[in-house]
């Protein structure tokens, strides 16, 4: 993200100055013809006579465009918007990206002048761009936010490159407020500019009987920290929390030590205060993740995200997605090509009797066929209203679920806040759709990371799988259990390929708010175990994964 401080102030077209380019008086560089003879010479002269004679008369134009021997340039727009993910894409680093707008129709324009910003790299350059002032940053958001709806409209369907901004929101708040700049596109305006409020707690001790918090000011940098006395701060949640992970650090420390640790009442150990600091830290990060989380979901149930066992943040590359993401070359058809004309789904002949089978669902909504038969939901195409009985999965998962960071050494789980009766549907598995030799040389490489996120289309045929490693839902997180509290069944509802089915879970008993989801992770569509889990064969040369689900049945492995 950077913007030149003139261009930000300048007019609303955003045009660039032209470059000055020396060349001959009255002549202009470009490609001549060979043979040319006085003849011709004199014509021109002629014509340039008669060109500096018009222009006495006329008003003064800008001399045409020479043809330039590289790309033509165009006029750069700043775009600033808020952090943003598409859902088909890996997400933007920054809230800010420069993007070269669509040219003006008419006669070429000038080669532009250098300008101080970030300048596209050639073939040969492996340097990454410098970044620019924070005074440079804001006043370029500001002017893009100034600057006309069409230009900014033209500037995002212009197919071209752009530089994203490398910078977290926060370091752009912090940078603003140590400028004295206000930029309502990060959230500073004139209002909250010198604003104080607390985020956390960073340390502690006492001074002549007086307590003091070191407090990290929200939106500041750092070198903004302040010692506070304790009637100063009115946040007793963020108090509660500085004694909570204080208390869990001693905890952690003595339980691995015979001999008691001797705790100073006037001042904190540097190893507690550093702990504090990245557990706030970590605290913020989950937070935001929980927000960007239900920002994307598509489902009446809310995902919360906590982690009390260690200082894992965030996963770092992953994407959540409500559905199948093809891979290259892989096309998924989401139309349905007929469809039921019921006025009762359950009294009727619906689309599971036209596919040959019976409905899946009771008046409860609980599922009463058996593993491994398939479900058939009305689609878009049928007349039936959203309200039918018969259109469970569609509407995706309607519990609050939980992130939870496990203590058994398995990483995220998922647990159920609410209480799930038995035989109804909780979540679908989803992730990116490829083909079977991708998920062998897939498999190849998880295998040797302990990880497992591979989920075979084998309701038909062999040809598909779904990976979930990369894209996926809250089912990415839910652990594997031999003994598990969730069954897999296949679902078509407007893709009728048997080939691809999605992925429905569906709780195989009462589950109880706090407990675990588990499927599975052998299970096939059909209810039977994998092969691949009861293969002991020496000639099958792979890593085998511990399975620590503590489950009375154990297998041993995942795989």
């Amino acid at each position: 993200m950077a913007a030149a401080g003139a261009e930000a102030r300048g007019g609303e077209g955003w045009r660039t100055a032209p470059h000055a380019v020396p060349r001959p008086p009255g002549k202009f560089p470009g490609p001549r013809k060979r043979g040319r003879d006085a003849r011709a010479d004199r014509s021109a002269t002629r014509r340039d006579a008669a060109s500096r004679a018009a222009d006495t008369a006329a008003p003064r134009r800008a001399p045409p465009a020479p043809p330039w021997p590289w790309p033509r340039p165009r006029p750069l727009t700043l775009l600033a918007t808020r952090p943003a993910r598409c859902p088909q894409s890996p997400p933007a680093p920054g809230p800010c990206e420069v993007r070269p707008a669509r040219p003006a129709p008419g006669p070429p324009p000038s080669r532009p002048a250098a300008i101080p910003r970030t300048r596209r790299p050639g073939p040969g350059c492996r340097s990454r761009p410098r970044p620019l002032p924070a005074r440079q940053l804001c006043e370029g958001i500001r002017a893009a936010r100034e600057a006309p709806c069409a230009a900014r409209a033209d500037s995002c369907a212009a197919r071209a490159w752009c530089v994203p901004c490398l910078v977290s929101l926060d370091t752009l708040q912090e940078l603003s407020r140590k400028e004295k700049l206000t930029c309502k596109s990060i959230g500073i305006t004139k209002r909250n500019l010198n604003n104080y409020e607390v985020e956390y707690l960073c340390d502690y001790k006492v001074v002549k009987d007086m307590e003091y918090y070191l407090v990290k000011w929200k939106g500041w940098p750092d070198s903004t920290n302040t010692w506070e006395p304790l009637q100063n701060l009115k946040c007793p949640l963020l108090l509660q929390q500085f004694f909570n992970d204080k208390h869990n650090y001693l905890s952690q420390v003595q339980k691995g030590k015979a001999v008691t640790l001797k705790e100073n009442h006037s001042s904190l150990q540097p190893a507690i205060a550093e702990y504090i600091v990245r557990k706030a830290k970590q605290r913020i990060a989950l937070q935001r993740w929980q927000d960007e989380l239900n920002r994307r979901k598509n489902h009446k149930g809310m995902i919360f995200v906590e982690n009390t066992v260690d200082l894992e943040g965030p996963p770092l590359d992953f994407y959540y997605i409500n559905e199948y993401r093809p891979a290259p070359g892989i096309s998924l058809v989401n139309e349905a090509t007929f469809g039921c004309s019921c006025t009762d789904c359950f009294f009727e002949k619906c689309c599971p009797a036209e596919a040959g089978v019976l409905l899946a669902y009771n008046k409860n909504q609980q599922i009463k066929i058996p593993p491994g038969t398939p479900i058939y939901e009305c689609n878009s195409r049928c007349q039936c209203g959203p309200d039918c009985p018969n259109r469970i999965v569609q509407k995706g998962t309607q519990y609050s679920l939980c992130i939870f960071r496990t203590s058994n050494g398995c990483g995220w789980g998922v647990k159920t806040l609410v209480k799930i009766k038995r035989m109804t549907f909780v979540m679908e598995y989803v992730g990116e759709v490829i083909t079977s030799e991708e998920a062998e040389r897939r498999g190849q490489l998880y295998d040797n990371k302990g990880i497992t996120y591979l989920f075979d289309l084998d309701y038909e045929s062999d040809e598909f799988t779904v990976d979930a490693a990369r894209y996926g839902n809250v089912s990415h997180f839910v652990n594997h259990s031999c003994d598990p509290n969730l069954q897999v069944f296949n679902v078509f509802i407007d893709n009728l390929d048997t080939r691809l089915p999605r992925i429905a879970l569906f709780s195989t008993r009462t589950i109880h708010a706090g407990e675990e989801l588990t499927f599975d992770y052998q299970m096939k569509g059909s209810g039977d175990i994998s092969s691949d889990s009861i293969d002991h064969s020496p000639a099958k040369k792979r890593v085998r994964t511990v399975c620590r689900c503590g489950a009375v049945t154990c297998r041993g492995y995942l795989n």
